[in-house]
């Protein structure tokens, strides 16, 4: 039953990648249908992270009320009604109103999935779930590229998406009460599991699991910015989650407005962007078998910079594409690396607040970067877009080694 529910999570997180990519995809043409100005997704991108931010906050006691089935049942009925609306808005003022409601449920859904594998699954599904985040992520300019191309129309693209979540949205109901049972199942063969080791110490990333969370913990008194590189880590997930949303958001805009690329190839792309952002993480699932997490991150921020150079440069579409390719290959193993990374690097008593923390750094990062390059793209061009990308990927490795070098030394 457990296994068999995972499709169901699954499933879920693919319908929080799907939102995250459509925009950016859509973006060259909607702009101009609703006579907005090309920097307004930013400011989209800015309330839906808000949105997202609140909702996260709050995730710990909704989930403690409602529990993680019903968060996630209502908020995919936020996105799905939200989605729906997209493609029906008259004007920007709209687009406005409905990315509230999308980002409140995006939030909901990510924190409250996140914390229900890292509790009931062992350590690779947490991998494979943000893979199938990228499923998602990799759909949805997909489905946009097909209507864009084939009908001419962004809104059938946002129709079909909200009759994709809508589906999703009965899935769920039907299986509302199998989410108390199955984390009852896994937490009663987590603990055969820790009599059987008679003590031991725990070697799996669930151990950190088995924190005290009370109020009671020492842990809680701890000032976590005084433990040295959680401000480095913190500045790594800003910057890494600026870098991917930037990518995401405005990829299309710089090969359409930059390059010559038409409309639906450039959504295309950049579907291919996320589906290296998912093969990756499907691999990294396996890869973790028998390199470690940092020789990973490393590796994937390198090649991110590789990806980054090759946009640089005034190469062929297929090169091109290539480099955009290489930057979500690249990007596949540092965020759940670096979140895996955190009981090991900062003590599994401290995890489970500096997982929040993180959290809300990387949503920062979602919330401020790409809108700045937003307003570098309207006041000056397009094209800088490599370069403020690269500037990124660059911020967030040496952010990254800062983090290393302070463990070194602590």
């Amino acid at each position: 039953m457990a296994t068999l529910f995972l499709i169901v999570i699954y499933l879920s997180f693919i319908s929080l990648g799907i939102p995250d990519s459509m925009l950016g995809a859509a973006w060259p043409v909607m702009h101009l249908d609703i006579q907005a100005p090309f920097g307004a997704a930013g400011t989209l991108s800015i309330i839906a992270s808000v949105g997202t931010i609140l909702s996260s906050l709050v995730s710990g006691t909704l989930l403690n009320k409602l529990g993680t089935g019903w968060v996630t049942l209502i908020s995919c009925c936020l996105t799905a009604g939200a989605l729906l609306g997209f493609a029906f808005v008259p004007s920007l003022t709209w687009l406005a109103v409905l990315a509230i409601p999308l980002g409140i449920g995006a939030g909901a859904v990510d924190s409250g999935l996140n914390h229900y594998v890292a509790s009931n699954y062992k350590a690779h599904h947490m991998s494979w779930l943000h893979c199938f985040w990228g499923v998602g992520a990799t759909t949805g300019p997909i489905i946009m590229a097909y209507y864009m191309g084939t009908e001419s129309s962004w809104r059938g693209g946002y129709q079909a998406v909200a009759i994709i979540q809508m589906v999703l949205v009965v899935i769920l109901l039907f299986t509302l009460p199998l989410w108390k049972k199955v984390a009852a199942i896994q937490q009663e063969a987590k603990q055969r599991e820790k009599q059987n080791q008679s003590g031991s110490e725990l070697h799996t990333t669930d151990s950190s699991q088995a924190t005290d969370h009370s109020s009671g913990d020492p842990a809680a008194k701890v000032n976590l910015l005084r433990i040295p590189g959680v401000n480095f880590t913190l500045l790594t997930f800003l910057f890494y989650c600026g870098a991917e949303a930037t990518v995401g958001l405005w990829g299309a805009s710089f090969f359409v407005g930059a390059r010559g690329v038409t409309p639906e190839m450039a959504a295309g792309w950049v579907s291919l962007y996320f589906a290296g952002i998912t093969l990756g993480r499907l691999i990294t699932g396996f890869l973790t078998l028998r390199m470690s997490n940092r020789r990973l991150i490393l590796i994937g921020q390198l090649a991110a910079v590789a990806g980054g150079i090759l946009l640089l440069m005034p190469l062929p579409p297929i090169l091109l594409m290539s480099g955009l390719i290489l930057i979500g290959v690249g990007f596949a193993p540092i965020f759940p690396g670096l979140l895996h990374e955190t009981p090991a690097r900062f003590g599994e008593k401290n995890a489970a607040r500096l997982m929040g923390y993180q959290l809300a750094m990387a949503y920062v990062g979602i919330t401020i970067l790409p809108p700045l390059f937003g307003l570098i793209a309207a006041y000056v061009h397009v094209g800088w877009f490599p370069f403020v990308v690269l500037a990124y990927i660059l911020l967030m490795l040496l952010f990254a080694e800062r983090v290393n070098q302070k463990l070194r030394h602590a």
